[in-house]
């Protein structure tokens, strides 16, 4: 029998047992990739199972990936996705013209743009806020709230949501609340556990850890609510394939091994560049300095290998970002390989320049994604650029 979050095992026990049980009728010990479109019917109408007709509606490699990671998050329901930005808007599609969402102002780009340049076309109605004051949350909410939309930590700026007051917030409104746990991963936060009804991820990242996929998922406990999103994919069609299905599984069976390593070579990294001479600031809830150092104390077990920090101009950031040599220039975040970018002109260049500047996202800020070769090898690729 397949373990899950009531057995009560060890994180890692459950990132590689979670969901999972041998395929039955061979015994493999991975679930095999069912690279099917559709199944053969022993009669019409009558599927297999009762639900194996058409691999857009289910399909076993994604199903396997989908209890695992329901037990990663302590959920009941997995429901996965073609990208994180599908996810997300899957949720945005339970809810009618004329509905109302709070979103947190500092999110990924590209969710900030579908809010308002693809749903709010369609009735939507979207408030952005600074969700690290649960107060200017509930002064967002109106009548017609359906959702509340944070991230914690937020990129690129490593905002923190303090998900317990702000599910509060959420229940009194009669809104559901959905966390963006991308940066943190289920080993570091566990949203659900703090009061959320929606976790949401993109799989590409922390997940699935190698760079080799593009993917989403939703984590819930409500029954009606799983049946409602899966309804909605079905009908939508923002289904994962199995290969990519697979893949992630198999990246989220190494997951405590690798957030380990993220998180000492995120804080390693982001202690060296408090200290050093050409850094303005640096963005990272593991270090004392940060406004919310308490807060991440209290909801995360680790702080990730995500890192933010500003060096005052973009000729400066772009002298870094170009003469790293294992920090590799690229979008994206959550592989085993470190990454740089600069948010003003890459995953936040469809932001106005005005908001994102008012949230600190200026074109002197470079961000990490702090991968987990050696330490050492690291700060001296940092250095070596940030002398240029």
């Amino acid at each position: 029998m397949a373990l899950d979050s009531s057995d009560a095992p060890g994180f890692g026990t459950l990132a590689i047992h979670g969901g999972q049980s041998p395929e039955p009728s061979t015994g493999a010990i991975m679930p095999p990739i069912f690279q099917t479109s559709t199944y053969v019917q022993p009669a019409i109408a009558e599927p297999l199972g009762g639900i194996y007709d058409y691999a857009r509606v289910a399909n076993p490699t994604r199903e396997a990936l989908e209890r695992n990671l329901a037990a990663l998050e302590g959920g009941a329901h997995g429901v996965a996705f073609a990208s994180g930005l599908a996810a997300i808007e899957s949720v945005l599609k339970t809810l009618s013209a004329g509905d109302h969402v709070v979103s947190e102002e500092n999110t990924y780009g590209g969710t900030t743009r579908m809010f308002t340049r693809v749903l709010a076309r369609l009735g939507i109605d979207f408030s952005f806020v600074d969700s690290r004051d649960p107060e200017a949350v509930a002064a967002a909410v109106r009548p017609e709230t359906r959702l509340i939309h944070v991230e914690t930590p937020t990129n690129p700026m490593m905002r923190l949501c303090d998900i317990g007051a702000v599910s509060e917030v959420a229940r009194d409104a009669g809104a559901l609340l959905m966390v963006d746990n991308t940066f943190a991963s289920p080993y570091n936060q566990r949203p659900l556990e703090l009061g959320a009804d929606i976790t949401v991820h993109s799989a590409t990242k922390y997940l699935n850890g190698h760079s080799d996929i593009i993917g989403g998922a939703l984590v819930v406990r409500d029954d009606a609510l799983a049946e409602e999103i899966r309804f909605v994919r079905k009908s939508t069609g923002a289904v994962p394939g199995p290969m990519d299905a697979w893949l992630c599984l198999r990246g989220a069976k190494t997951l405590h091994v690798r957030m380990r390593q993220h998180n000492a070579a995120g804080l390693a990294v982001a202690r060296h560049l408090e200290g050093h001479a050409k850094v303005d600031a640096v963005f990272y809830p593991g270090l004392p300095s940060h406004p919310q150092h308490d807060l991440a104390k209290r909801q995360m077990k680790g702080f990730t290998g995500m890192v933010s920090f500003d060096v005052g101009t973009l000729d400066r950031a772009r002298a870094v970002v170009e003469h790293t040599r294992l920090f590799q220039l690229a979008e994206s975040l959550g592989g085993v390989e470190s990454l740089v970018s600069v948010p003003a002109l890459m995953t936040h260049a469809s932001v106005p320049k005005d908001l994102r500047e008012r949230m600190g996202v200026t074109d002197g800020l470079v961000r990490l994604s702090v991968g987990i070769e050696e330490i050492d090898d690291l700060l001296a690729d940092l250095d070596r650029a940030l002398e240029r």
